[in-house]
């Protein structure tokens, strides 16, 4: 059942792609973090499209277990490296770049290695795509806007970072990754394409102790009688898009040809408090768990949602999932990993 849920969202994000994706069926591919989540959903497409696809992850955030079921595949190869070390001499069709610590609890203890992988290791992906002549998509996040004073936040929005706080390691690292690519795109013309992708969420998140992001902290809470924890007062907002249209987002971005060059943001525009989800979680689970609230960290964006006009004029995408019902096939795919009924 729990191959089911994620074979469902797979066919789903092949379908709305269309025929775009049967170019792929010829094509080699280099995914960096292919065993995290996002990553996998990815390499699980591709592979589903026909594609030979080089999975490289270091495991340090990823799961060998997203992608076992890939291992004995012919057309798929799985290298355990840091993105920061690796090179290859082998060529490529397409590359993504994915690979990053992405939760907040996990780059603010590992802040060197986050840094690394969005700095060298970008540079080793964009040299690899360079010398193939490869298109290159970079996965950015919705945290380069800081604390965004404009909302919807746009694309042309610059930013409102702190650059020496203790998320400057991710958000400033994902800022030099761009900054990095579009020096690539002018001086050797690559053809590359940055998403930056806002709070998604689905089956394969990690829920790990303090290393689960929101959602799939609360709902393990939730499913655990542990107490719900929130941040703040629970009033901050963020913009939660289920898996499966992120990763349709990310999959038209990379084979558009009018995305070439391009920054967009994919992400749902329906914004939600912490606290709304965290009382939605609950209900949901039919859990007894208590919403404890903790002190807010330290520079947590107040508000964030996406303006997703570029998506939908570019790519033709919107999200079509509703949080209610993208919770509930995560809810069931984390009560069938914990051995819970589902009834």
């Amino acid at each position: 059942m729990l191959d089911k849920i994620i074979s469902e969202d797979v066919d789903s994000i092949v379908v709305r792609i269309g025929k775009i994706g049967e170019v792929l069926e010829t094509c080699k591919i280099l995914v960096t973090g292919g065993a995290g989540f996002l990553g996998s959903y990815v390499c699980d497409v591709l592979n589903r499209l026909g594609a030979s696809v080089v999975c490289v992850d270091d495991l340090s955030s990823g799961k060998l277990d997203n992608i076992d079921h890939l291992l004995e595949n012919e057309k798929f190869v799985f290298i355990r490296a840091d993105v920061s070390n690796f090179e290859s001499d082998e060529k490529f069709n397409y590359v993504l770049h994915m690979a990053s610590p992405a939760v907040p609890e996990e780059y603010k203890s590992r802040p060197v290695d986050t840094m690394k992988a969005n700095s060298v290791g970008t540079l080793n992906m964009l040299e690899i795509a360079r010398k193939s002549d490869a298109k290159i998509l970079f996965t950015s996040t919705s945290e380069v806007y800081g604390d965004a004073k404009i909302l919807p936040t746009p694309e042309t929005y610059w930013g409102n970072v702190n650059p020496i706080g203790l998320r400057s390691c991710y958000d400033e690292g994902k800022r030099f990754s761009e900054a990095l690519i579009m020096a690539y795109i002018r001086q050797y013309g690559l053809d590359a394409r940055i998403v930056r992708i806002f709070n998604s969420f689905g089956p394969r998140m990690r829920a790990d102790g303090v290393y689960g992001r929101v959602v799939s902290r609360f709902i393990d809470q939730a499913l655990s009688g542990r107490p719900i924890t929130v941040y703040g007062t629970g009033r901050q907002t963020r913009s939660f898009c289920y898996v499966s249209d992120t990763i349709t987002g990310i999959m038209l971005t990379l084979l558009s040809d009018r995305a070439k060059g391009e920054v967009i943001n994919i992400g749902n525009p329906r914004e939600t408090t912490i606290l709304q989800l965290a009382k939605l979680v609950k209900r949901m689970t039919n859990s007894n768990s208590k919403i404890v609230f903790k002190k807010l960290p330290q520079d947590d964006p107040r508000r964030r949602v996406p303006n997703i006009r570029k998506a939908r004029r570019l790519l033709g995408w919107r999200p079509l999932i509703k949080l209610e019902d993208g919770l509930k096939r995560t809810i069931e795919w984390f009560k069938l990993r914990k051995g819970v009924s589902t009834r």
